[in-house]
C-alpha cells in the first residue's frame, strides 16, 4: 500500500511505494530569484522532502528538470552538480517548457529508493 507524505491541496509532495519515493514538481518559493537561487530552493527544499521521507539525496536515482529557458540550464547545472557528490549524480532529463507560471524558471521531480 503506498505511504504519503506532504499533503498539498492538489497533491502529495512524496508518495512511497515498492521501496521508491516520487517526489511531485518542486519549484522555488522567492520568483525573484534567478536560475541558481531557484535552483538551489528547489534542491533545499527537495532535501527537507527527502528527510520526511526516510530517505536522502545519495539515494536519488532519478531526476527530471524543466526549464522555462534552455539558455539558463548552465547556472542550473551549476549548483546542481555542486549540491550532489559526483558519485551520487542522479540519471536526469532537462526538458524545455513554454511555460511554467510567473516568474518560475524550473520545476524538478525526483525518484528516490528507501535505504535498506
Amino acid at each position: 500500500m503506498p505511504q504519503r507524505y506532504l499533503r498539498t491541496p492538489i497533491m502529495h509532495r512524496a508518495v512511497e511505494a515498492h521501496g521508491f519515493v516520487f517526489f511531485g514538481g518542486i519549484v522555488a518559493d522567492d520568483m525573484a530569484l534567478d536560475m541558481a537561487g531557484q535552483t538551489r530552493q528547489v534542491l533545499d527544499k527537495l532535501a527537507a522532502y527527502l528527510n520526511e521521507a526516510g530517505t536522502e539525496r545519495s539515494l536519488i536515482v532519478s531526476a527530471t528538470v524543466f526549464v522555462a529557458d534552455l539558455g539558463l540550464k548552465q547556472a542550473m547545472d551549476s549548483v546542481w552538480t555542486r549540491w550532489f557528490d559526483p558519485e551520487h549524480l542522479p540519471a536526469r532529463a532537462t526538458v524545455g517548457v513554454a511555460d511554467l507560471g510567473e516568474g518560475t524558471l524550473l520545476e524538478v521531480t525526483a525518484t528516490a529508493v528507501k535505504p535498506q
